[in-house]
């Protein structure tokens, strides 16, 4: 007599970590595959990756000796030739390797002063958004208060007030520009706590943070990915004016550092161009590569803003 035993189905391999995993990257895929039909996106990823790539080995192509103003290698503001392709600055150090150096300032403060603009903002717009009654009242009202006032201002009064360094410059940013992410991020709150699931988890006896942090963060990240990129350019510029009105540290070179040194050494007046070009077209072109990768962003995030390609 034959005996059969029915094999018990095998257990799925693929973990539920395992699942989430191939589904991020599934979405970062089509993420890619739509984002790099925006022409302009690609080419605003191009400059920055070679931007990028310039600040992080600008200590090997141009070594830290090159910041020195009493070992400085040409004469005071010579003009471009195939030693200093640049030009010199008015203690005769080599303009590119200045920018060189003011690219990787430039870039942090940038990003770290966005990243704390941001994030403020979001925490602003999430709980606002989620709490709503006298506290989103109360917070609404500050956060139209900063959109009154004009960011320079309050940044240049931070700026002023407390002691000139790069974190005082990143703080001065990112405290004065979150308003406009706050408003955006409780919109977008406020959109997503009308919907279903939302009623069926708190039915669930989900609490606040779990509601906020497990279905209202994950769904408001595209708005906050898109508009980081959009306040990045806003901080390199507010750096740059900061740097030019000498309120920053003066013993950090920076893009608008050196415009600052151009206008005190008389640049504009004696016709030196080459003194004032570089730093202001690289501020020019890395605020320009940003917007342009945040646009393309927001038009693959949501295809309704009618972003061109």
């Amino acid at each position: 007599m034959t005996v059969t035993t029915d094999k018990p189905e095998s257990a799925p391999t693929d973990s539920p970590r395992a699942l989430a995993r191939a589904r991020r990257r599934q979405a970062a895929l089509r993420f890619w595959r739509q984002y790099r039909t925006h022409r302009a996106g690609l080419v605003g990823l191009a400059v920055l990756a070679v931007i990028a790539l310039l600040a992080l080995t600008a200590p090997l192509l141009v070594g830290a000796d090159s910041q020195s103003v009493t070992n400085a290698p040409g004469g005071p503001m010579e003009a471009p030739s195939g030693k200093f392709p640049l030009g010199t600055d008015q203690f005769g150090r080599s303009l590119l390797a200045l920018m060189l150096w003011g690219t990787r300032v430039s870039l942090t403060v940038g990003l770290l002063a966005a990243f704390l603009s941001v994030a403020i903002g979001t925490l602003i717009g999430i709980t606002a958004g989620h709490f709503k009654g006298w506290y989103a009242t109360v917070i609404m009202r500050v956060t139209d208060w900063f959109l009154v006032m004009p960011t320079l201002v309050l940044a240049i009064a931070l700026a002023t007030v407390l002691s000139r360094s790069i974190w005082t410059t990143i703080l001065a940013i990112g405290v004065t520009t979150w308003p406009t992410t706050a408003r955006l991020v409780r919109a977008q709150t406020l959109s997503v706590e009308s919907r279903p699931y939302i009623e069926r988890s708190r039915a669930l006896g989900g609490g606040h943070g779990h509601i906020m942090s497990r279905h209202v963060l994950p769904n408001v990240m595209p708005l906050v990915l898109a508009q980081t990129t959009l306040v990045i350019s806003t901080a390199i510029l507010t750096e740059a004016t900061l740097a030019f009105l000498g309120l920053s540290d003066p013993t950090i070179v920076s893009w608008g550092g050196l415009l600052q040194d151009a206008r005190e050494a008389g640049a504009v007046s004696s016709g030196n161009w080459w003194y004032l070009a570089p730093p202001g077209l690289a501020i020019a072109v890395v605020a320009l590569a940003f917007t342009l990768c945040g646009r393309a962003i927001e038009s693959v995030l949501n295809p309704k803003l009618g972003v061109s390609r």
